[in-house]
């Protein structure tokens, strides 16, 4: 599964999906909205992105780590539009036989989806400032 979405990402779902019993191991990454970035205060994020083309490149992630790693399925969802402090902005649940496989593949899909993935993030601090900046700088 591969989503961009305007709604709240359901994480159970997503680690229920990939469950199965040829996979060890079951990792789930999520990505919140932290308060404080950087030492200045956030009040929301802002995300946007290039929908057909953030989730081909999600499609070519996910192709990338099935490649590299034993991977028997993998979920991939991020949200667009306002979030709150708290929320979750990306979720990725992957399975394989080992621990270690599912690890190493979550992380790899996690810093390189930030690195390479057209969503942009828009910082809404307490001042009342805003900046736009990649995910991944």
């Amino acid at each position: 599964m591969i989503q961009l979405t305007r709604d709240e990402i359901d994480y159970v779902a997503m680690t229920e999906a990939v469950r199965t019993p040829q996979a060890g191991a079951v990792v789930l990454f999520l990505g919140t909205v932290r308060e404080m970035t950087a030492g200045r205060r956030t009040v929301a994020l802002d995300y946007e992105g290039y929908p057909e083309m953030a989730e081909s490149k999600m499609r070519e992630l996910a192709e990338e780590a099935r490649r590299r790693w034993p991977v028997e399925k993998l979920a991939i969802a991020h949200r667009l539009g306002r979030l709150e402090l708290g929320d979750v902005s990306v979720a990725i649940a992957v399975s394989c036989p080992h621990r270690h496989q599912a690890f190493d593949a979550g992380r790899f899909l996690i810093d390189t989806l930030k690195e390479t993935v057209p969503i942009w993030k828009k910082e809404n601090w307490a001042d009342g400032t805003t900046e736009w900046v990649h995910p991944g700088t």
